[in-house]
């Protein structure tokens, strides 16, 4: 008897695997433009996040005033900011350094190259005589140590209360005006 046997070819796994996974990785490198715009977005996220901040702002070694926040973001970019997501308090001092006014916000955006801080949503300002401004937008433009609107606004006073479109003061809320005055006014007679 003559058996012809005949050399069976050895099954490897290994070789089976590596090549499955180079057609795998072959098929994979497409580029895939959604993970590619992901990995090279600029990033929008806070380089810093503050919590319970409180700013005394002097000048000259006296006290103008002291912003306090319960977070507060910095951004870089090409026009850096801090952003005060959850609100602001502001207490403006006088020359004697004594509370002269306030200003409290939901929101504010300190744009430190303009050296202004945009306030928003339910702002409100009083100043040392009582006399209150609502608005929904307020601008304070510390270079020139003015606040001003172009938004809707109501100042309430001791004795009358008073609308208007437009608004602007010297930063302590002490000597305003209202742009676009609407409403019933008193007018007392000489």
């Amino acid at each position: 008897m003559n058996f012809n046997l005949k050399k069976q070819p050895f099954f490897n796994p290994f070789k089976s695997i590596t090549i499955f996974l180079g057609v795998v990785m072959l098929f994979s490198c497409q580029p895939d433009m959604d993970t590619i715009e992901t990995i090279t977005a600029s990033d929008d996220s806070p380089i810093e996040a503050i919590y319970d901040v409180k700013i005394i702002q002097s000048s000259h070694a006296k006290k103008q005033a002291i912003i306090e926040s319960p977070l507060m973001e910095r951004y870089e970019n090409d026009e850096p900011y801090l952003e005060m997501p959850h609100g602001v308090d502001v207490v403006f001092y006088n020359e004697y350094e004594e509370p002269a006014s306030s200003m409290k916000a939901n929101y504010a955006i300190n744009y430190d190259y303009k050296n202004i801080i945009e306030a928003r949503d339910d702002v409100v300002v009083i100043n040392e005589v009582g006399e209150k401004l609502n608005t929904e937008h307020l601008v304070w433009d510390q270079e020139k140590e003015i606040i001003y609107s172009e938004k809707f606004v109501k100042i309430t006073t001791d004795n009358e209360i008073l609308y208007g479109e437009g608004f602007e003061s010297d930063e302590r809320f002490e000597k305003w005006q209202i742009q676009k005055p609407r409403g019933t006014f008193t007018i007392e007679e000489p």
